[in-house]
């Protein structure tokens, strides 16, 4: 057909219908209820010529309030971190690009050598013993953790935090569902977990006791006394962190942790509307036969040379059906490569830098909203590089009335949480600078006077 990638040709169309014994489209459509089918046309504009469309399309773009235009300042698992420009040129390369699983290792050691890569990073930063190849989300990697320290403990309840991000919480009880474990919320009233209730919930139902540090609000948590509750109680500890920070942060691993998870889209990868992401999972090693996904491990040719391979494949699809560790079908390996640049482009030195600008930032960023009458923070535990402020004024407006200055103030906390309807959840980035958030300032005073 000579118009393979374009609209087809009523001439083609004709021919088409001949080859099926159709006289005419309609004929094709009779089965279909009257009721159900539109009576007219439908109220599209004329088409355009290629060059018009474009057009037309980035003014439908410019229509957005993007972090490249705006100060951005939102946060709550998202963040608007640096991407060296090494990344997009060689992500963009076709051997990447349309890379998809690595079935074949003699075809396919470029993509398994730097998923190997990426593991080790990862591993490397969290502390533990070893990373899988990546996971959807942040959201997926917590709910994966869930259900391996069900699988790896036999027991059926998990206590979760309740400064863990609201959304991962959600898609953790939408997994749980299925073997009908039970979720016990340990409070944060103060911004950090509550180790009291945490130490009376856990017990010898417990599989896992799941704490996020920095957590949702921005707090810094206890993870070396979150370790000693769940161990008593013979539960495994699952922490939620993000890589980014753990270039100052200590590695949750070090501090008694037994599985890592997290949101790794800080590594590189764009915020892009929220998507696609990069689930991190790490553990110890008496663990790894119950990790999800795929693991990628070195090895030697027959003529001695080395080489990378799937070391395990425990997902459904590779024909161990009822006996998988998890359904997650595939692993986000453009984005886990996209992590891999980063890291190697920023270093260990960079990577600090990134962390201890964002910290600062973040402090001075603080200060000076909180000078403010009226603004305070919601929690005085210590925080990273980010925060929860209480606002004198709905922060739901204040957001929609900095965004005509061109500023993503942050983000409202009353959908996730009533009692915080108050607040707003702010976060700083390396990217942004003193003028920026002396800006924010002054349009926050304009805004809640």
């Amino acid at each position: 057909m000579a118009s393979r990638y374009i609209a087809n040709t009523p001439a083609e169309q004709d021919q088409m219908l001949r080859v099926i014994g159709a006289a005419s489209v309609e004929e094709l459509l009779v089965k279909i209820p009257p009721k159900a089918r539109l009576s007219r046309p439908l109220a599209l504009p004329p088409a355009l010529a290629e060059t018009d469309l474009i057009r037309h399309l980035k003014t439908l773009a410019d229509a957005n309030a993007d972090a490249d235009r705006y100060a951005c300042f939102l946060g709550a698992g998202s963040y608007d971190h640096y991407v060296p420009s090494p990344i997009n040129h060689l992500v963009l390369r076709g051997e990447f690009f349309t890379a998809y699983t690595p079935y074949q290792p003699e075809a396919s050691q470029g993509t398994l050598r730097t998923i190997y890569e990426y593991q080790t990073m990862i591993a490397e930063l969290t502390g533990m013993d070893v990373a899988n190849a990546s996971i959807y989300d942040g959201a997926s990697s917590v709910a994966e953790a869930v259900l391996m320290a069900h699988a790896a403990t036999e027991r059926t309840e998990v206590v979760v935090s309740h400064g863990v991000n609201p959304l991962y919480r959600r898609v953790t009880a939408t997994y749980c569902e299925g073997p009908r474990m039970r979720l016990r919320d340990a409070g944060a009233p103060g911004g950090t977990t509550d180790l009291a209730a945490a130490t009376r919930l856990c017990g010898p139902k417990t599989a896992a006791l799941v704490v996020q540090s920095p957590n949702f609000y921005g707090c810094l948590e206890d993870i070396a006394s979150a370790a000693e509750i769940a161990h008593a109680a013979g539960a495994v500890l699952i922490v939620v962190a993000d890589p980014v920070n753990l270039g100052v942060l200590e590695a949750p691993g070090k501090l008694g942790a037994d599985l890592v998870v997290g949101e790794g889209q800080g590594l590189g990868v764009p915020m892009s509307f929220g998507g696609p992401n990069l689930g991190v999972f790490a553990a110890k090693r008496e663990l790894v036969r119950r990790m999800p996904g795929r693991l990628v491990g070195a090895t030697v040719d027959r003529d001695g040379r080395r080489g990378f391979v799937l070391t395990l494949q425990t997902r459904e699809q590779h024909i161990r059906r009822a006996k998988a560790t998890s359904n997650i079908c595939t692993n986000v390996a453009l984005c886990a490569l996209m992590a891999t640049i980063y890291l190697a482009t920023l270093g260990r030195h960079g990577l600090v830098k990134v962390g201890e600008l964002s910290a600062a930032k973040a402090h001075y960023a603080a200060r000076r909203l909180t000078a403010l009458s009226g603004v305070s923070l919601r929690f005085q535990a210590p925080f990273f590089k980010e925060f929860t402020l209480k606002l004198p004024k709905p922060p739901d407006r204040v957001v929609a009335r900095l965004a005509k200055e061109r500023i993503l103030a942050g983000v409202p906390l009353k959908a996730f949480d009533r009692a915080l309807a108050d607040c707003l959840l702010v976060a700083v980035t390396e990217k942004r600078t003193k003028e920026e958030i002396d800006a924010f300032a002054q349009a926050l005073e304009r805004a809640v006077v």
